[in-house]
């Protein structure tokens, strides 16, 4: 049960990064799950594991690593169509 639910809140927080960017992820949930995954591992190597913790992630900086991680792949993602286009 523990794996579900941190496959769970890693979604939601991939999910809340997105929304919070206004920038999608490709791959839709599995996008959005991958993306707070990495995420929390982002956070948590860059913040430590401060904050409420729930299904094993720390929520805060799982978040801020989220945003980070969303931002990136978007900026990327965007350069690389903007390279085809030309």
């Amino acid at each position: 049960m523990g794996f579900i639910m941190f496959l769970i809140v890693g979604g939601i927080i991939g999910w809340l990064a997105g929304l919070i960017l206004g920038r999608d992820l490709p791959g839709g949930i599995i996008g959005n799950i991958i993306a707070g995954i990495i995420g929390a591992w982002i956070g948590g190597a860059l913040f430590g594991d401060w904050g409420p913790d729930i299904g094993g992630i720390a929520i805060i900086p799982a978040l801020i690593g989220s945003l980070i991680l969303v931002f990136i792949v978007s900026f990327v993602l965007r350069s690389m169509r903007r390279d085809r286009a030309h």
